[in-house]
């Protein structure tokens, strides 16, 4: 492990919004270009992915599973919504990778200590080789030990944040369940 933190971000229902329900990362880049590239950002996403770059001193990375097509489109949603211009994120510290568990070798090798992904999947063949797993928005089942529930990216923040400044923190931010704590959180 590294001894800089290194944080890798997942790009459908994380930063591009989309259906919760739906069993497909990417089901909601299925519409022609237009409603593809109107689909919004997840709520909070580039404002908190803007301060987590600087905080991690730039070294902030998306890795994302998709097929050539959804590639594409990805490429062509981020560049539409002006995403590194408004983040700060260098336009190189973007990875794609075809299946799921091909987002452990990325995270080797850019020797990443945090990861935001939706999937437990992901989180299950990362296991391991991230510190910081944090399970983001509603999950199907409990989120387990050795990840960390984040629900909103106002929780990510905080999380992260709770993990750079109490050196062993996203567990002691987590109640049991793998459920963010509240004391000291922003919401409150």
């Amino acid at each position: 492990m590294t001894s800089e933190p290194r944080l890798g971000i997942d790009i459908g229902r994380v930063i591009i919004d989309g259906p919760a329900d739906s069993r497909a990362d990417t089901g909601f880049f299925h519409g022609d270009e237009e409603t593809m590239l109107s689909t919004p950002e997840m709520a909070g996403s580039f404002d908190a992915i803007r301060r987590l770059v600087a905080r991690f001193d730039g070294r902030v990375w998306l890795v994302s599973k998709c097929g050539a097509r959804v590639q594409a489109r990805t490429e062509r949603w981020l560049a539409a919504h002006d995403f590194f211009h408004r983040t700060g994120l260098p336009h190189d510290h973007v990875r794609f990778c075809r299946h799921r568990a091909e987002k452990r070798g990325h995270c080797e090798e850019l020797g990443l200590t945090h990861f935001v992904d939706d999937h437990p999947e992901v989180h299950k063949a990362i296991r391991g080789v991230v510190r910081y797993q944090y399970f983001f928005g509603p999950q199907r089942e409990a989120v387990p030990d050795y990840g960390i529930a984040a629900p909103t990216w106002t929780d990510v923040e905080w999380l992260v944040a709770r993990s750079l400044t109490v050196g062993e923190p996203g567990r002691e931010a987590a109640g049991g369940d793998g459920t963010p704590a509240l004391d000291g959180h922003p919401d409150e």
